[in-house]
């Protein structure tokens, strides 16, 4: 449900983030400097007073900011919402040398970027679904976004790159010292049990885009 409370925390934080105080913000896209101030979010009645549908089409003109970015500070306006660029490489690319460091973090100049809400994660990148090994949870064309810092957990979908170079996404069964267990989200394909000692990284997969 839409909140009177998180709507003009969504227009504070996109003052913020563009370097703008509430009346600063307002006086740039020619509106009235007292248009969002604190003391006019409420009646002298008691009543909640919404900005206009044209106050906020004239913020977003004025910042460049998209209605997308906006949505995502309203949906979590104290928390990592805003749109940064994060690398992004073909799935088929991902086993070649070059593309990480030994903690898996993306490393290298020949990354593409796509546009992502901020996860906390500096490290976060994104994979490119190719072929149909991952059907039927993921497809061809979609999109994986890995954070490298997250925790890892008995039941996550996560990334595996072993140290000759082979990188897969299956659902993670169980890690203990010596083995990680891993199931198959096509079952077609065959569920995994690797040597610790084969293993170069394990990355959680925290969003999809299909």
């Amino acid at each position: 449900m839409l909140k009177h409370a998180d709507v003009w925390k969504a227009i504070d934080r996109l003052a913020r983030e563009y370097g703008f105080s509430a009346s600063g913000l307002a006086r740039q896209s020619g509106l009235d400097p007292t248009t969002f101030n604190k003391s006019k979010r409420i009646t002298r009645e008691g009543k909640l007073r919404w900005p206009s549908t044209e106050s906020v089409a004239k913020i977003l003109t004025a910042t460049g900011a998209n209605l997308a970015e906006f949505v995502t500070y309203v949906n979590d306006s104290e928390g990592a919402g805003v749109y940064r660029n994060i690398p992004l490489i073909g799935f088929a690319q991902a086993g070649s040398q070059g593309f990480f460091d030994d903690a898996g973090y993306p490393a290298g100049g020949s990354w593409d970027e796509i546009q992502f809400p901020g996860l906390g994660d500096p490290h976060a990148y994104a994979l490119e679904v190719s072929g149909d090994s991952m059907e039927p949870v993921y497809r061809d064309g979609d999109t994986v976004i890995v954070s490298p810092q997250a925790n890892v957990r008995r039941g996550d979908r996560v990334v595996v790159k072993t140290k000759n170079g082979e990188v897969m996404v299956k659902l993670l069964v169980r890690q203990t010292a010596h083995k990680v267990d891993l199931k198959s989200l096509n079952p077609e394909h065959e569920d995994r049990s690797l040597d610790i000692e084969t293993v170069e990284w394990v990355a959680r997969v925290v969003w999809a885009n299909q």
